[in-house]
């Protein structure tokens, strides 16, 4: 059994409290007042009164009295945006039946391609995209740019993923099975960016994971740029293209 010496707890403490010290010190109010030592030697004396008051009546520490409030305030915003994340990636595991979509519009050499954007809490969550074809693909009124991608059960039991929306004159409309309708390759791709951004991957490192996919065919290489100009939309960087991505 292996036992920690006091010093290595010591060392993994300070360790994580020079973390939790840089992290509050990204925040404008506390980057202001107060220099990295100072939140640091805060840091290192509440954690100190801390261990020695456990067990004893709640009174309040020295540290506490001589603490900021942009501090006590900073603490505090952090622990609302862990919270915050921790609730989302609980949500993520479970698909709502019907999720906000966003539909945008590139080209891919000469022909006229079509993306769908689900939506989880305003993040990108999943990515379908394909031909805007009368044939083999999809056709939307142009007036089209938003809707809802809806997961519905076949009667053999299998998924699949339906588009709705709403035209100009209030009716609903439905496209059923966005799957069966695009290239199986540019699928198998697109489940592969769905399943990266499902599971809470950022949107900047998703892109990231696209742009170094080794991909033979120009045509593909083509689609795959539409798809990071797609996603660039959820970022602060839109980036720039020669071909244009529109929501007409």
């Amino acid at each position: 059994m292996m036992n920690v010496s006091v010093s290595d707890e010591k060392s993994t403490l300070e360790k994580d409290l020079q973390r939790l010290a840089h992290a509050l010190l990204q925040l404008d109010a506390v980057k202001v007042q107060h220099s990295e030592a100072e939140v640091l030697d805060w840091l290192l004396q509440y954690a100190a009164e801390s261990a020695v008051s456990s067990g004893t009546s709640a009174t309040t520490s020295a540290a506490a009295c001589t603490a900021s409030p942009a501090l006590v305030q900073g603490l505090m915003q952090l622990a609302l945006e862990q919270l915050k994340e921790r609730e989302f990636m609980a949500s993520i595991e479970h698909r709502p039946q019907s999720l906000a979509c966003d539909v945008w519009r590139f080209q891919n050499k000469k022909e006229k391609w079509v993306a769908f954007v689900g939506l989880l809490e305003g993040r990108p969550y999943e990515i379908f995209t394909g031909l805007q074809d009368d044939e083999e693909g999809i056709v939307l009124p142009k007036s089209v740019n938003t809707g809802w991608i809806v997961k519905n059960l076949n009667f053999d039991g299998t998924s699949r993923y339906d588009f709705s929306f709403q035209n100009r004159r209030g009716y609903k409309t439905t496209v059923e099975g966005l799957s069966a309708r695009f290239n199986k390759e540019y699928w198998n791709y697109a489940k592969l960016i769905s399943g990266v951004l499902r599971h809470g991957m950022p949107v900047e490192n998703v892109i990231s994971l696209i742009d170094s996919l080794q991909l033979e065919s120009d045509a593909i290489n083509t689609w795959k740029a539409g798809v990071v100009r797609a996603l660039k939309k959820y970022t602060n960087n839109c980036g720039d293209s020669d071909e244009p991505l529109t929501q007409d």
